[in-house]
């Protein structure tokens, strides 16, 4: 079973379209839930909500008298939505201010642009890499933690292709916490052997001819292994 990150959800979120909060039809801002639960303490099952912050919408002006009457509390509600439902709910505030301070709408998508232009940036250094054949211009790419994963996993593929055996070794030792890229620096040193004929012994590791049967390091018999 698949599990989502935060960023993946968050991700996902961001291209959805805002809802239109239903007491008041303006667009419903994003919000991320904070860590500890308002309400009954179970949480929302999301990370990430919509909340109408329309001071003037009529469920947030009308509840506070309600509020008052019925629970003789000072407080309101704001309209909330579940991402990609059509299912509304109420959410408890207690000031004009309440809630507003996990708004994310404006960073987040700012944070995304960047995201954007970072990976638009890496693939086109990436493809004049590939056109050069410029192997350890694109290993250094895949190197650099700070690039993004997905300019780091098309590095990873290219170096399959392009790739030469000395690149070998930094895809072996490279530890990267991603599955989806320990998966492609895999396919790559796969690939490289294929291309040069060669494979690692399984005694030290070092790169030697597919067909040798005398590992010409170690000494010791790989034909079979």
């Amino acid at each position: 079973m698949a599990f989502e990150t935060r960023e993946e959800v968050l991700d996902k979120v961001l291209a959805m379209k805002k809802p239109i909060c239903p007491h008041c039809g303006e667009p419903m801002s994003l919000w991320e839930v904070p860590p500890l639960a308002i309400g009954d303490g179970l949480g929302w099952g999301t990370p990430y909500l919509f909340i109408c912050f329309n001071d003037t919408c009529q469920l947030y002006t009308q509840g506070w008298d309600h509020m008052k009457e019925t629970y003789a509390h000072t407080a309101s509600y704001r309209c909330m939505n579940y991402p990609g439902t059509e299912q509304f709910e109420l959410i408890p505030v207690f000031s004009s201010m309440g809630a507003k301070g996990q708004i994310i709408d404006e960073e987040a998508r700012a944070i995304e642009e960047a995201k954007k232009e970072a990976i638009k940036r890496g693939f086109s250094i990436l493809a004049e890499c590939y056109v050069k054949k410029d192997g350890p211009a694109v290993l250094r790419i895949l190197l650099d933690p700070t690039e993004e994963m997905r300019v780091r996993t098309k590095a990873a593929e290219m170096l399959g292709d392009i790739g030469e055996i000395d690149a070998i070794e930094p895809l072996r030792n490279l530890k990267v916490g991603n599955q989806i890229l320990e998966t492609k620096l895999q396919e790559a040193v796969g690939k490289i052997h294929a291309r040069n004929y060669t494979r690692e012994c399984p005694f030290c590791a070092e790169i030697i001819k597919k067909r040798a049967k005398i590992c010409k390091h170690c000494g010791k018999e790989t034909a079979g292994l």
